[in-house]
């Protein structure tokens, strides 16, 4: 008897798989069948991760180790999978981070870090795995997005909440280019998310201050997320109490939201 071809799985690809709701992701799909490539900078993580899922679900699971701020990281990531033979039925464009302090109080190098990984990358990986599940005839697509993309700008994490809502329009255009194709694209709106972000821009004395009922775990994101690219919803915001701060959001009138949001967010805008 011949054994089944390991191959026959789908590959979910992940980014920023090596914590918080990326690993989330990684588990999840693999717990649901998938093969997963996990993308990250901290090889030593996502090596763990790979054996953990491997044992625990039988799949197979691999790290690719990179860096997403650098030029052109998408094509190396996809070489890699397309080098192993395989080719990426579902997208996971997590990997991000962000700038606590104002805007120019930092190099350009790292706005420009910032840029390449939350969305030239992001996009270039969407880009090169969407004429493959195109071809198959299924696939699907989730980008990370917050709920900053529903609200104006403040001091502080100057480009945040720009590319947040880009994600936002992105996924949406692409649904809309992709309805008949087969794929499922999803962008997902967490708030706050006890993960390891706030450690990573240094405000985590400031978040953990912040009542606990308004956090959120990853493991509810990804699966409030999964199901809603299971049924085909565009824009999922994880948690009841999100979804009314971001009906909040886009309604209250401008002129008030704005002066709120400022003293509101101060406590998060770092000095340089």
């Amino acid at each position: 008897m011949t054994s089944p071809d390991p191959y026959s799985r789908p590959l979910a690809l992940i980014t920023g798989a090596s914590a918080g709701i990326g690993a989330a992701f990684a588990r999840a799909y693999a717990a649901r069948g998938y093969d997963v490539a996990l993308v990250a900078r901290r090889a030593d993580r996502l090596e763990a991760l790979a054996a953990e899922l491997a044992a625990a679900h039988g799949i197979e699971a691999f790290a690719i180790p990179a860096d997403l701020a650098q030029y052109e990281a998408h094509v190396g990531v996809l070489s890699v999978v397309a080098d192993r033979g395989r080719t990426v039925d579902a997208l996971v464009n997590n990997a991000g981070f962000s700038i606590a302090q104002s805007f120019t109080g930092v190099p350009w190098a790292r706005q420009r870090d910032f840029l390449m990984t939350l969305v030239v990358n992001a996009c270039g990986l969407a880009h090169g795995a969407i004429p493959g599940m195109v071809a198959r005839g299924r696939g699907a697509i989730i980008n990370v997005g917050s709920m900053a993309a529903f609200a104006p700008g403040v001091a502080g994490h100057s480009l945040y909440p720009g590319a947040k809502s880009l994600m936002v329009s992105f996924s949406q255009s692409l649904a809309a280019e992709l309805k008949t194709s087969g794929i499922k694209v999803t962008v997902t709106c967490p708030g706050f998310t006890l993960t390891e972000f706030a450690l990573a821009n240094g405000t985590k004395a400031v978040m953990d201050e912040a009542p606990r009922r308004f956090f959120q775990t990853a493991e509810q994101v990804v699966a409030q997320t999964l199901a809603a690219n299971d049924r085909g919803q565009v824009v999922v915001i994880p948690g009841a109490h999100n979804r009314i701060a971001a009906a909040v959001l886009r309604h209250m009138p401008r002129a008030l939201l704005i002066p709120i949001l400022n003293r509101a967010s101060a406590k998060y805008h770092l000095p340089t």
